[in-house]
Protein backbone atom coordinates (compact mmCIF):
# COMPACT_ATOMS: atom_id res chain seq x y z
CA UNK A 1 0.00 0.00 0.00
CA UNK A 2 1.24 3.73 -0.30
CA UNK A 3 0.15 4.52 3.07
CA UNK A 4 3.27 2.45 4.70
CA UNK A 5 0.96 0.30 6.21
CA UNK A 6 1.51 -3.61 5.22
CA UNK A 7 -1.71 -4.88 2.98
CA UNK A 8 -4.39 -6.75 5.11
CA UNK A 9 -4.35 -10.80 4.35
CA UNK A 10 -7.12 -12.79 4.01
CA UNK A 11 -8.54 -15.35 6.37
CA UNK A 12 -6.93 -18.06 3.72
CA UNK A 13 -3.46 -16.11 3.33
CA UNK A 14 -2.91 -16.19 6.96
CA UNK A 15 -3.33 -20.27 7.17
CA UNK A 16 -1.66 -20.98 4.14
CA UNK A 17 1.60 -18.87 5.60
CA UNK A 18 0.58 -20.59 8.67
CA UNK A 19 1.01 -24.20 7.05
CA UNK A 20 4.16 -23.30 5.08
CA UNK A 21 5.92 -21.93 8.08
CA UNK A 22 4.84 -24.67 10.41
CA UNK A 23 7.04 -25.35 13.39
CA UNK A 24 9.22 -28.14 12.80
CA UNK A 25 8.02 -29.77 16.62
CA UNK A 26 4.56 -30.42 15.00
CA UNK A 27 5.70 -31.35 11.61
CA UNK A 28 7.89 -34.30 13.67
CA UNK A 29 4.85 -34.89 15.58
CA UNK A 30 2.57 -35.37 12.50
CA UNK A 31 5.41 -37.06 10.47
CA UNK A 32 5.45 -39.85 13.60
CA UNK A 33 1.74 -40.10 13.72
CA UNK A 34 1.24 -40.92 9.75
CA UNK A 35 4.70 -43.23 9.64
CA UNK A 36 2.56 -45.55 12.77
CA UNK A 37 -0.70 -45.17 11.23
CA UNK A 38 0.54 -46.07 7.42
CA UNK A 39 2.71 -49.09 8.91
CA UNK A 40 -1.00 -50.12 11.40
CA UNK A 41 -3.33 -48.83 8.30
CA UNK A 42 -1.50 -51.69 5.85
CA UNK A 43 -1.57 -54.13 8.06
CA UNK A 44 -5.73 -53.33 8.81
CA UNK A 45 -6.21 -53.15 5.27
CA UNK A 46 -4.81 -56.56 4.55
CA UNK A 47 -6.54 -57.96 7.25
CA UNK A 48 -10.12 -56.45 5.66
CA UNK A 49 -8.95 -58.14 2.73
CA UNK A 50 -7.66 -61.41 4.28
CA UNK A 51 -11.33 -61.26 5.68
CA UNK A 52 -13.08 -60.39 2.29
CA UNK A 53 -11.76 -63.53 0.73
CA UNK A 54 -12.44 -66.39 2.78
CA UNK A 55 -9.85 -66.59 5.83
CA UNK A 56 -10.28 -67.52 9.07
CA UNK A 57 -9.11 -66.41 11.87
CA UNK A 58 -9.72 -67.50 15.66
CA UNK A 59 -12.63 -66.33 17.20
CA UNK A 60 -13.80 -64.66 14.12
CA UNK A 61 -14.12 -61.32 12.42
CA UNK A 62 -12.75 -58.67 14.57
CA UNK A 63 -13.28 -55.93 11.94
CA UNK A 64 -14.51 -53.25 14.82
CA UNK A 65 -12.10 -54.35 17.30
CA UNK A 66 -8.99 -54.36 14.80
CA UNK A 67 -10.03 -50.86 14.14
CA UNK A 68 -10.13 -50.12 17.75
CA UNK A 69 -6.17 -51.68 18.11
CA UNK A 70 -5.34 -49.23 15.06
CA UNK A 71 -6.60 -46.27 16.84
CA UNK A 72 -4.72 -47.39 19.96
CA UNK A 73 -1.74 -48.03 18.13
CA UNK A 74 -1.52 -44.93 16.32
CA UNK A 75 -2.38 -42.87 19.75
CA UNK A 76 0.23 -44.85 21.60
CA UNK A 77 3.25 -45.43 19.75
CA UNK A 78 2.39 -42.44 17.78
CA UNK A 79 3.16 -40.40 20.97
CA UNK A 80 6.06 -42.26 22.59
CA UNK A 81 7.87 -41.27 18.80
CA UNK A 82 6.97 -38.20 19.10
CA UNK A 83 8.23 -38.25 22.70
CA UNK A 84 11.63 -39.48 21.72
CA UNK A 85 12.15 -37.93 18.13
CA UNK A 86 10.72 -34.18 19.82
CA UNK A 87 12.85 -32.67 22.26
CA UNK A 88 12.15 -29.04 23.75
CA UNK A 89 14.32 -26.15 22.38
CA UNK A 90 17.76 -25.96 23.84
CA UNK A 91 17.02 -22.45 25.22
CA UNK A 92 20.14 -20.71 27.38
CA UNK A 93 21.70 -24.34 28.70
CA UNK A 94 22.27 -25.88 25.65
CA UNK A 95 20.84 -29.07 27.15
CA UNK A 96 18.05 -30.91 25.16
CA UNK A 97 15.00 -32.25 27.44
CA UNK A 98 12.08 -33.94 26.94
CA UNK A 99 8.71 -33.74 29.27
CA UNK A 100 5.34 -34.29 28.68
CA UNK A 101 4.83 -31.84 26.36
CA UNK A 102 6.13 -33.84 23.50
CA UNK A 103 4.16 -36.89 24.29
CA UNK A 104 1.02 -34.53 24.49
CA UNK A 105 1.99 -33.13 20.97
CA UNK A 106 2.14 -36.43 19.78
CA UNK A 107 -1.15 -37.00 21.35
CA UNK A 108 -3.02 -34.28 19.81
CA UNK A 109 -2.09 -35.08 16.70
CA UNK A 110 -2.61 -38.60 16.59
CA UNK A 111 -6.03 -38.33 16.85
CA UNK A 112 -6.88 -36.50 13.70
CA UNK A 113 -4.30 -38.95 11.80
CA UNK A 114 -5.85 -41.84 12.61
CA UNK A 115 -8.98 -40.76 12.12
CA UNK A 116 -7.90 -39.65 8.41
CA UNK A 117 -6.29 -42.64 7.80
CA UNK A 118 -9.46 -44.88 8.75
CA UNK A 119 -11.32 -42.36 6.34
CA UNK A 120 -8.83 -43.19 3.49
CA UNK A 121 -8.10 -46.90 4.29
CA UNK A 122 -11.52 -47.92 4.78
CA UNK A 123 -13.87 -45.50 2.41
CA UNK A 124 -11.19 -44.99 -0.58
CA UNK A 125 -8.71 -47.45 -0.62
CA UNK A 126 -10.57 -50.50 0.59
CA UNK A 127 -13.53 -50.28 -2.16
CA UNK A 128 -10.56 -50.35 -4.95
CA UNK A 129 -9.55 -53.43 -4.04
CA UNK A 130 -12.75 -54.96 -4.28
Amino acid sequence: MTDGHPRRRSWIDIRWRQFRHAPTPVWRAVAADATVAGIGGALLLAYDVALDHGAAFPGGDHQTLAAFVFVLLVVTVGSLATYLWVPLPSGAGGRRRRTAWSGMLGLFASLPVAYLALVLLLQVLRPLLG
